[in-house]
C-alpha cells in the first residue's frame, strides 16, 4: 500500500513546482509516483461548478461559505475511490491541495479560527462521512502572504487562462487562510504535518520522506 502526501499553501505559494520536484527526486530513486491536484478541474463537474462561482457565474453560489465548501468536498468525495486505487498500485500519491485546503480557506471565511466549528464540520464531512482517505503526512509550503500575491499576480499576466478567481483577488482572505493553515499545521491536524519555506531542497524532502516506514511517519519541522 502506498503512501498518501498532502501539499498546501496559499494561492500562488509554489505548490505546484514543489509537487513537481517532489515527484522527480522519486521517479529518480525508482519510485512509482503517481499526482493528483484539487479541485479537479476539467474532470469533475463539482470542481468546474465551484470555479464557474469564483468567476461570477451561478447567481450568488460563490457568496454561501457552506455551499462553495460542499462543492470542493464532493469533488474529493468522487475522487476517493481513484485515491484508494492508485495508492495500491504506487509507492506514493501526491496530492496538491486536499481537505485542509477545504478546512482552512472556511475557516477564514468565516472569520473563525483552526479549533472552530467550520474546521470541525469539514473534518466530520469530508473524511468521516464522505470518507476520504487520510493522508500520511501534509506539508505546509508557507511563504508571505505578499509573495504568494504577487506570483498569482504574475501567472495571470503570463497566462491569460489563468485569470485570479475571487478567493485569489482577496489579499485579506488570504492572510486569514494563511494564520488557519499555521494553526492546523501546528495542531498536527488529521496526521502529522512538514512546515516547509520556498527555500525548502526538494531532494531532501522527498527523501526524508520516502525513507520513513510505512505506519510511522514522524516527520519534524
Amino acid at each position: 500500500m502506498g503512501r498518501l502526501f498532502v501539499i498546501e499553501g496559499v494561492d500562488g505559494a509554489g505548490k505546484n513546482t514543489l509537487a513537481r520536484r517532489l515527484v522527480s527526486a522519486w521517479e529518480r530513486d525508482g519510485l512509482d509516483v503517481v499526482r493528483v491536484g484539487f479541485p479537479r478541474y476539467d474532470r469533475s463537474i463539482h470542481a468546474d461548478l465551484a470555479a464557474e462561482a469564483l468567476h461570477g457565474e451561478h447567481g450568488d453560489t460563490s457568496g454561501s461559505v457552506h455551499a462553495m465548501a460542499l462543492l470542493f468536498a464532493l469533488d474529493r468525495k468522487d475522487a476517493a475511490g481513484e485515491i484508494r486505487d492508485l495508492l495500491s498500485c504506487n509507492d506514493i500519491v501526491l496530492l496538491d491541495r486536499y481537505v485542509a485546503s477545504n478546512a482552512a480557506y472556511t475557516a477564514a471565511r468565516l472569520e473563525q479560527s483552526a479549533d472552530g466549528e467550520a474546521v470541525e464540520w469539514i473534518r466530520a464531512l469530508e473524511f468521516e462521512r464522505f470518507g476520504v482517505p487520510v493522508p500520511d503526512v501534509q506539508m505546509l509550503l508557507d511563504v508571505p502572504v505578499a509573495l504568494a500575491a504577487e506570483r498569482a499576480a504574475a501567472r495571470e499576466s503570463a497566462d491569460a487562462a489563468r485569470t485570479r478567481d475571487a478567493y485569489e483577488r482577496d489579499g485579506s482572505l488570504q492572510s486569514r487562510t494563511s494564520a488557519v493553515y499555521g494553526a492546523l499545521a501546528a495542531s498536527s491536524w488529521m496526521s502529522p504535518w512538514q512546515v516547509v519555506t520556498a527555500e525548502v531542497d526538494p531532494d531532501r524532502l522527498a527523501a526524508e520522506l520516502a525513507n520513513q516506514p510505512s505506519g510511522e511517519l514522524k516527520v519534524t519541522p
